[in-house]
């Protein structure tokens, strides 16, 4: 079984995450890799409830903010010509990264 590499994106902008995972894919089709991908896992949705109210006193208002977090799975095959150009693209802020070697 050949060597691949588990690429996973994880960020809050979903733009931000597609851009990346669009890159990797041009990456592959220039070099020759097989790709399996971008796979979207689910998002993460966090929640919090404030207070509106600095006091305890009045109506109690509550805001909901929330905070999404977008997740995308990349396997490519592990060439080391096609590594090094991964490794090599402009990751903007607020967006993760991983790779994982797997046998």
């Amino acid at each position: 079984m050949p060597q691949k590499a588990r690429i996973s994106l994880s960020g809050t902008d979903s733009h931000k995450v597609d851009s990346i995972c669009k890159q990797i894919r041009e990456i592959s089709t220039k070099t020759g890799v097989e790709i399996h991908g971008p796979i979207p896992l689910p998002t993460k949705k966090l929640k919090v409830p404030v207070r509106k109210g600095p006091d305890g006193g009045g109506t109690s208002t509550i805001d909901h903010w929330e905070m999404r977090i977008h997740k995308r799975l990349i396997d490519i095959a592990a060439d080391e010509r096609a590594l090094r150009q991964v490794m090599r693209i402009q990751v903007p802020d607020g967006v993760n990264i991983e790779i994982v070697l797997t046998g």
